[in-house]
């Protein structure tokens, strides 16, 4: 961590002049590069940055990673020791509470969350309006907006205990919202919650039940779902948790803004990564195929999926829990005849030269799709399972930055490229 006297000396070489930029926790201040300027009635320097590639929009306590060592941790827990040893309720008390609970605070905690599941009858009206074939994420996004009309009082962010109670609402809610936008696409009943089940079991009998009077889902398959909420809980400054942030900027309540975030994570760019890895593995089909594809790929013909990602230049350490997971699922479904093609893929791929030296290691998309596909989930149900993971996330990320007297309104600099000064011409000339 750098301290406060460490500085940057930037030569303005227009003028000559020199500046000392004031450097700390390795980043400098956007505001002190707008200070350079030509002259009195120029504008200052701008940082030109798209997709901010290397722009801190924050300071955070949630989530660390290190991309070039491949570490991820949570409130300072490592990923691998959380994936192992926690579950999916306790991880999100961690998240939004800042340290893992006591006995007494996890009970109160699951007990608060199992009793809010429950939606008000009008949502369920609500999402019976969509058409049949409606997509389960554009439901889950706008009733999740739709919530903000059913708690008015959400919108009150400054107070501590408001603000709380919301939070449960939202981790309570998520996993009834996206079971019924599944049971809508199979023109099936929607299913109410059971509180006699737990968070993960209560999702799946959401989902899946039928006539019987209680679901009872295999507890493998309970704990790799538990596993995958657990490793996509949060991960720093991606497009979703940016999403939440620059509308929660404008002091709106968190239904709306986390609705936001599920809109950026509905795109294929983010959330419908694992989905393009499902379509990549059945084009190849077989291990004969590879050799082919990965030339493919080496010409510029194909695309690897799954492999690559914007943060790690190393393992994705969430691709090593995920591909453990899958053991233990197809233990229970039988094998995906395609985790015999994921396998052989990663492995040439890792011994390959071309890859290697373009740090390409498989991501937290690569495999997780087979187990989504195992568990009989159509592809566009990918990302509404990835959402209830995130939410615990988001809610932290909302919850820090309303706390956070140093951010403002999301209003970022443009460089404008258009036309200037132009002399309107009246309609009865320009149209003659």
């Amino acid at each position: 961590m750098s301290s406060v006297t460490d500085s940057l000396t930037v030569r303005d070489n227009r003028t000559g002049q020199e500046y000392e930029v004031p450097i700390l926790d390795g980043a400098i201040k956007a505001a002190d590069i707008g200070k350079i300027r030509s002259g009195e009635d120029e504008p200052g320097l701008a940082v030109y940055d798209p997709g901010f590639v290397n722009t801190a929009s924050c300071r955070s306590s949630v989530t660390f990673i290190d991309g070039d060592k491949g570490i991820l941790e949570y409130r300072g827990y490592p990923i691998e020791q959380l994936a192992e040893q926690s579950s999916f309720l306790e991880v999100a008390y961690l998240l939004v509470h800042g340290s893992l609970p006591s006995k007494d605070e996890y009970d109160q905690w699951v007990h608060n969350i199992t009793y809010h599941t429950f939606v008000h009858e009008n949502v369920k009206g609500f999402m019976e309006g969509f058409r049949y074939d409606a997509h389960p994420m554009g439901m889950l996004m706008a009733s999740v907006g739709a919530l903000s009309t059913f708690y008015p009082e959400s919108r009150n962010i400054s107070d501590a205990d408001n603000r709380a109670i919301q939070i449960i609402r939202m981790i309570a809610k998520m996993p009834t919202l996206g079971a019924w936008s599944f049971r809508h696409a199979q023109g099936k009943p929607y299913v109410y919650p059971d509180n006699e089940l737990s968070y993960t079991e209560n999702f799946l009998s959401m989902l899946f039940k039928m006539s019987e009077p209680t679901y009872q889902a295999d507890e493998r398959i309970v704990k790799a779902l538990d596993t995958l909420f657990i490793l996509h809980a949060d991960h720093e400054q991606n497009a979703s948790a940016n999403a939440v942030r620059a509308v929660g900027s404008t002091q709106v309540d968190p239904y709306s803004a986390v609705s936001a975030g599920i809109g950026a994570l509905f795109g294929p760019l983010h959330g419908g990564a694992n989905e393009a890895v499902l379509r990549m593995l059945k084009r190849i089909g077989n291990k004969s195929e590879i050799p082919a594809f990965i030339e493919g790929v080496k010409n510029g013909n194909e695309r690897l999926m799954g492999f690559g990602h914007r943060v790690y230049k190393n393992y994705d350490p969430r691709a090593k829990i995920i591909k453990k997971a899958c053991d233990d699922v197809f233990e229970v479904t039988g094998v995906n005849p395609l985790l015999e093609v994921a396998q052989e893929l990663e492995k040439i791929a890792l011994e390959d030269e071309y890859f290697v030296k373009r740090k390409l290691y498989p991501n937290v998309d690569f495999y997780s799709g087979l187990i989504y596909e195992a568990l009989e989930f159509p592809p566009e149900m990918f990302t509404v399972l990835f959402a209830i993971g995130r939410t615990p996330g988001w809610l932290a990320q909302w919850l820090e930055l309303t706390q956070d007297k140093e951010q403002k309104i999301a209003r970022p600099k443009q460089i404008y490229t258009g036309s200037r000064g132009l002399t309107y011409t009246p309609t009865e000339q320009r149209w003659a």
